[in-house]
């Protein structure tokens, strides 16, 4: 199944880190790597969850709650603008970029844990509204890039 041919966003921020359990730290460009993920994150390997994504209107519902918090603090990989994420059906493949292609794998998670994030303010978005997607096509990415039908 592949994003509807008439949604399109684009990538605010790409992020990653080199530990579990931390904020990421934006980047210029970054390699999306076939079933791993992003090249040298820590949360890149093979499994289901190679990547996470999250939109900046899930981002923009914790800023009014009065918490500075930006792209890479809710440790997503990929911030994005444009695509209501959390609505995408799993199995939905979409294109990052001139190249790389993803299929959503997961919508939300478990929080085990109450992050730093939800004890400031009470919650959040992550565990509603970020997604999760395995590599399908490899390429590097950047903040801009378009997101569409793959």
């Amino acid at each position: 199944m592949n994003l509807p041919s008439n949604a399109a966003g684009r990538v605010l921020a790409v992020s990653i880190s080199d530990r579990k359990g931390i904020k990421k730290r934006n980047v210029n460009a970054a390699e999306l790597l076939v079933e791993h993920g992003l090249a040298d994150d820590a949360h890149a390997g093979q499994w289901h969850r190679q990547v996470s994504l999250l939109g900046a209107e899930s981002i923009a519902k914790i800023q009014a709650k009065g918490l500075k918090v930006s792209a890479g603090d809710f440790a997503e990989n990929i911030t994005t603008e444009g695509i209501c994420l959390w609505q995408l059906p799993v199995g939905t493949r979409f294109k990052i970029g001139p190249c790389a292609v993803v299929e959503v794998t997961q919508i939300g998670k478990t929080c085990h844990h109450r992050c730093e994030i939800f004890h400031q303010v009470g919650d959040c978005v992550m565990p509603r509204e970020g997604i999760f997607a395995r590599v399908l096509e490899a390429g590097t990415i950047r903040p801009g890039d378009l997101i569409s039908a793959a």
